[in-house]
């Protein structure tokens, strides 16, 4: 079979169609070839984050692939059976642990067992989701389209050296279910973590916390907001860092971050975390900007018509619905809802496709 060509540099132009376009690879069982990788960034290619996903999902399908290389601007997957089982992976850098589980999470749904992935890199690190977004946030999600998986944090790494270690479990499924996320939401309460790591003094923490209390209160109103705040003694290396989360009175889970870096006051870093979360909750949306674009593959694949609200449209939510319109045929409908701005419900009908490995 001959592949199907994806064009790398097409709008976000970054990390997020290799991540999507190898996923569906693997579940739908094409070759593809990607051209013009990461186009769009400073240096374009191949990073050890993305060869690592790549490697894995070969791996995991007992596949073939050509052009696996640092800075390789091209590559040819051609996978197998999706198998399952235990396997490790580590980055040997900072690369994020979070988009690694992006890519292989989807595909470990559809394989014939349970798998167990032992990976190592960084779980807090700029340009992605924490690690506690996944486990805190994203699996809430998850689990409303019938994928299970857990993340078991051994230590944190973050960077330049990386370091973190993460245990993934997923659990296979049948087929995933369609859902119907799209009422408004009101605010019940937020909750979060602040915390340091290494030399960096437990102060950091509570500074975080602090102004991000403030922030949320004098922006929503005085809604209970509890943020835990932490020294990590078993992390490697130095980081701060702030997640909360926004629970509304349907149990929907919203998200805000903040990642410390050098000369970067903690006040600012627990400010933007946030600002993340108010932008969602005053939309009343159900799902926040990191899950928008994660969510797009489960609907693709699932059985059924789903809908979901949502804010503006990242650019990786629009690359995501690009790559998967083009590997599965479907459709994807976004309606701009005129009596909220800039709220939106993106809609697809899923190919409902049968995991024929249980």
């Amino acid at each position: 079979m001959e592949p199907i060509i994806i064009d790398g540099s097409l709008l976000e132009g970054g990390g997020q169609t290799l991540r999507i376009s190898s996923a569906l690879s693997a579940i739908l069982g094409v070759p593809i070839r990607i051209h013009s990788i990461r186009a769009g960034r400073s240096t374009p290619g191949l990073r050890p984050q993305h060869l690592t996903g790549l490697n894995l999902i070969k791996d995991l399908t007992n596949g073939s692939m050509e052009g696996g290389s640092i800075g390789s601007t091209e590559i040819t997957l051609r996978p197998g059976p999706i198998g399952g089982g235990e396997f490790s992976v580590d980055t040997k850098t900072a690369g994020s642990i979070t988009l690694i589980i992006q890519a292989v999470l989807p595909c470990l749904l559809f394989a014939g067992k349970r798998s167990v992935i032992k990976m190592k890199g960084g779980t807090n690190v700029d340009m992605a989701p924490p690690i506690d977004y996944l486990t805190d946030i994203f699996s809430s999600f998850a689990k409303k389209f019938g994928a299970h998986f857990s993340c078991k944090l051994i230590r944190r790494g973050f960077y330049p050296k990386g370091g973190g270690e993460v245990d993934l479990t997923v659990e296979p499924v049948k087929q995933l279910t369609c859902v119907t996320l799209d009422q408004p939401q009101t605010i019940k309460c937020v909750h979060g973590i602040s915390f340091v790591a290494g030399t960096i003094p437990i102060r950091v923490a509570n500074e975080m916390a602090s102004s991000a209390t403030s922030k949320i209160q004098n922006s929503l109103g005085k809604i209970p907001v509890r943020i835990d705040q932490y020294k990590d003694d078993k992390a490697f290396g130095n980081g701060t860092a702030i997640i909360l989360s926004c629970e509304t009175t349907d149990g929907m889970l919203l998200g805000g971050t903040g990642l410390g870096k050098p000369r970067s006051p903690a006040n600012q870093v627990g400010q933007e975390a946030a600002d993340e979360l108010i932008e969602s909750c005053s939309r009343k949306v159900c799902l926040d900007q990191y899950a928008q674009d994660q969510v797009i593959i489960f609907m693709a694949l699932a059985g059924g018509t789903s809908r979901v609200l949502v804010g503006p449209l990242s650019l990786h939510t629009r690359t995501a619905i690009h790559v998967t319109s083009q590997l599965t045929g479907v459709k994807f409908e976004v309606i701009d809802l005129k009596t909220q701005p800039e709220t939106f419900v993106i809609e697809c009908k899923g190919i409902g496709i049968d995991n024929t490995r249980l």
